[in-house]
């Protein structure tokens, strides 16, 4: 081919290049369209991966996870056993709140805790939840370890919290004016308190009230004239519980029968306990833990009930 066809066939193909585009003004339109539909598509599909996986790991997380919300006398405890069992299994993790039984209940019912804690016999309205008790722990009457008095009758309680009494000397104390501490409406350990030792009288409004069994030891250990009542499982040297009618709260009296203010400690769920759940409360009800519960100033649950067998 000579040098002048090949300039003719150059001139043809630029020729035809230019005409093909001028026949397609929107060409370069088109082009930067389909482009930016295809990076449209890559984040997409990046978002919807990322998304995925976001999903993928919360649901993970939740099913290595427990929520546990209720009452501030199981909640010391419970935090052992949440301690216990994470130790044999390292990748789940147990969060255990306080909010007081009917707390718990209600945070069962929403959905925010898996297990609701209650030191109270559920009412009728509450019944729809399933209770597992787990301990059965005694009400203790506690006084500061230097006041002199040291018994009282169950009438003689309901008329110091119910402000009919309000000096120790007429219970051959010190002539000193009465400091009533008690919980709050609401939480387990005056729920028990109310049914049973109030009955229907009300507790006096001059009480002090404060939101945990804690608070409570805490002020009556500092306070020479106050009383109170907690969990027996949290009476230490701090304070002193008193006998009621002649009964001192112990373990056995409890057990016996004779010393009368026995609550359960109940874990609360909304359906049958499966998978994690159904591990951590068998793990808190197995042998191992069982048997550390009265170290603890706590009755196992079998124990009760192979007294009340044995009873009947």
């Amino acid at each position: 081919m000579n040098s002048e066809s090949k300039e003719s066939g150059e001139k043809y193909r630029q020729t035809g290049f230019q005409s093909f585009f001028q026949g397609r003004p929107d060409f370069h339109l088109n082009c930067r369209t389909v482009t930016g539909i295809l990076y449209l598509a890559f984040f997409l599909i990046l978002a919807t991966f990322c998304l995925m996986s976001f999903s993928a790991c919360k649901s993970g997380s939740k099913q290595n996870e427990i929520v546990i919300a209720g009452s501030t006398s199981i909640q010391p405890f419970a935090d052992e056993w949440a301690e216990l069992f994470m130790k044999k299994n390292s990748k789940v993790t147990i969060n255990v709140q306080g909010g007081g039984s009917s707390g718990g209940i209600m945070a069962v019912k929403e959905g925010t805790a898996q297990i609701g804690m209650s030191s109270r016999e559920l009412k009728e309205d509450e019944k729809d939840l399933i209770e597992i008790t787990v301990a059965y722990d005694g009400l203790a009457i506690i006084v500061h370890p230097a006041n002199p008095v040291d018994n009282l009758s169950l009438e003689q309680v309901r008329s110091i919290f119910a402000g009919e009494i309000t000096n120790w000397k007429v219970l051959n104390g010190n002539d000193k004016a009465i400091t009533v501490v008690v919980r709050e409406e609401g939480s387990g350990t005056r729920g028990a308190f109310q049914e049973m030792v109030m009955g229907s009288r009300r507790i006096t409004k001059k009480a002090i009230v404060e939101d945990s069994n804690g608070v409570v030891r805490e002020i009556v250990s500092r306070d020479s004239n106050s009383i109170g009542f907690i969990s027996l499982g949290l009476v230490d040297h701090r304070v002193k519980a008193i006998a009621l009618d002649g009964l001192q709260p112990s373990e056995e009296a409890i057990i016996q029968g004779h010393y009368h203010l026995r609550r359960p400690f109940l874990f609360l769920v909304r359906e049958e306990p499966q998978g994690l759940i159904k591990e951590f409360i068998d793990f808190v009800l197995s042998a191992d833990i069982q048997s550390m519960l009265p170290q603890e100033g706590l009755i196992p649950v079998k124990t009760i009930a192979t007294e009340e067998s044995f009873q009947d």
